[in-house]
């Protein structure tokens, strides 16, 4: 069936023209140490250690990194009186450096005794994460989820009520079953599962403002591992409450595995209007980047045009056409001098991170795909004249020839960025090395 036999909204969206995710849910604001999270306020990308905190100089090193790698909240374990003894040492050498990250707190078990037992920790963290599943067992449970919530509303932080279904509260878990069977119309196990994984989060929310915690200190979780049942949950959590969401694929795996798991779930539910901050939970190599997760949760809001973190290099994925390897090595050169480049071009030139670049490798896309980008060039494929068009600002500028062409082209793109973002005039090519357009 073509498009012009389905009805008009089927075929063009909601009939205005204009390509979009649905409108964004209205959440309760939170501020979480001057980073706001939920509102208005763009989708927070974050990210967390797998140091032992009570490792000082290793936590601050990789907190550092990922927040230079673009992380604006980073979570922290607190899991033993020597991590929570850590905690202000970190914060501490964190603002030597001239870093405001704001840290979570991770807490499981014992949680409530750490934060009374270490003052200085409860105030130098700027949120607390609580899972209802273990913050205590049995006639424990409330106590101990309410001493932690009075601290937080003691020290003005907030307060993420993290459920995960591999610590699921099972005393709520199993009077649902129970009511379940009981039912003239039982449903699936699996819809069971889900639905005491929103009932936790929703009761403990409720909870904590009885305690005293204001609605605009909280942030509600709901993680499981399988695609299909996070954008379930989160689709009934959106509909049933208004607090802030965490969005993140728990367990997502290593590699590619993981990368592809957590862009299919939370590409749904951002695309439907869902979600506050996310998370990218991948498994490292051993001896793996820990920031490559937050460059993922960045490609993943700038891919779906919900924010703009890094220039946007376009390049041809390469046919017969293109034998040679030149637009390859040469788009992968101009990404990594993007990279190396970028910390210190946010300081020099705002709006950088806008820039669109185009490398294309044949004549037969590469002149009007370069043409749509701020800059782009377009190089010879297998049997074209050896010459390489550039264009800026969708015209043709001037055509690049000779062994070089890939350190002329870095040198344009530099001269582009200088004249567009730094307050120089229009972006002219200049070049007298090169061949006229």
């Amino acid at each position: 069936m073509d498009a012009a036999t389905l009805a008009p909204e089927a075929a063009f969206g909601d009939g205005s023209g204009e390509a979009g995710p649905l409108p964004r849910k209205r959440t309760v604001q939170v501020d979480v140490d001057g980073v706001k999270v939920g509102g208005d306020a763009p989708i927070v990308v974050q990210s967390m250690t797998n140091t032992d905190t009570a490792d000082v100089d290793s936590t601050v090193a990789q907190v550092a990194a990922l927040a230079r790698a673009g992380s604006e909240i980073v979570r922290i374990t607190v899991d033993r009186p020597e991590a929570a003894a850590a905690v202000p040492h970190i914060r501490e050498r964190l603002e030597r450096r001239g870093i405001r990250v704001p840290l979570v707190g991770d807490f499981h078990y014992i949680g409530h005794k750490l934060l009374a037992d270490h003052p200085a920790c409860a105030e130098a963290l700027a949120k607390y994460r609580i899972n209802p599943g273990n913050v205590g067992f049995k006639d424990k449970r409330d106590k101990q989820f309410g001493a932690i919530v009075e601290l937080a509303a003691r020290h003005g932080k907030a307060v993420r009520i993290g459920v995960n279904w591999g610590s699921l509260d099972q005393e709520l878990l199993t009077a649902l079953m129970d009511e379940n069977a009981a039912s003239a119309r039982p449903r699936t196990a699996a819809a069971i599962l889900r639905e005491a994984i929103i009932r936790s989060a929703i009761l403990s929310a409720e909870r904590a403002e009885e305690i005293g915690l204001g609605r605009d200190r909280i942030i509600l979780s709901a993680k499981v591992s399988q695609v299909q049942d996070l954008i379930a949950v989160y689709r009934d959590l959106a509909r049933r409450c208004d607090y802030a969401l965490h969005l993140g694929l728990t367990e997502a795996g290593m590699g590619s595995k993981g990368i592809v798991a957590s862009s299919a779930a939370l590409s749904v539910l951002l695309q439907e209007g869902i979600g506050d901050t996310i998370r990218i939970s991948l498994t490292p190599e051993p001896g793996g980047d820990r920031t490559l997760e937050v460059k993922v949760a960045q490609e993943i809001l700038q891919t779906m045009g919900f924010r703009t973190f890094l220039p946007v290099v376009a390049a041809c994925p390469g046919c017969g056409r293109t034998t040679s390897t030149v637009f390859q090595e040469l788009a992968k050169s101009i990404e990594a001098h993007i990279g190396e480049r970028m910390p210190v071009w946010r300081e020099t030139y705002p709006g950088v991170e806008k820039l669109k670049v185009a490398v294309m490798g044949c004549i037969v896309n590469g002149p009007g795909e370069s043409k749509h980008a701020d800059i782009g060039i377009s190089l010879p494929g297998t049997g074209e004249s050896p010459s390489a068009p550039v264009f800026i600002d969708g015209a043709k500028a001037l055509t690049l020839r000779g062994p070089n062409i890939a350190a002329e082209f870095k040198a344009l793109v530099e001269d582009y960025i200088e004249r567009r973002f730094g307050g120089g005039k229009d972006a002219a090519p200049a070049n007298p090395a090169s061949d006229a357009a």
